[in-house]
């Protein structure tokens, strides 16, 4: 399982940003409760994904929850099969 075989189904999901990684502020709003969060578009995919390529925009400064988010973990191949 590599970058390139991945469907990106964890960038479906609510991604908290919780240490400062230099996500750029077009890509930050705020839930409910005031924390900051990554932006997602009406369809649910996060805003800093490339739709042509499936790959992060921001790779080098994603979030620290997307950097421990390994691929072919327990949770990517969890989230895969929720997704599919």
């Amino acid at each position: 399982m590599s970058c390139s075989t991945c469907k990106a189904s964890c960038c479906r999901l609510e991604v908290m940003l919780i240490t400062e990684t230099g996500v750029p502020e077009r890509y930050i709003q705020r839930d409910e409760w005031g924390g900051e969060v990554m932006a997602r578009l009406s369809d649910g995919w996060c805003a800093a994904l490339d739709r042509h390529t499936m790959r992060c925009t921001i790779y080098e400064n994603r979030p620290f929850i997307c950097r421990e988010f390994a691929t072919g973990s327990y949770e990517c191949l969890n989230e895969r099969e929720v997704i599919n």
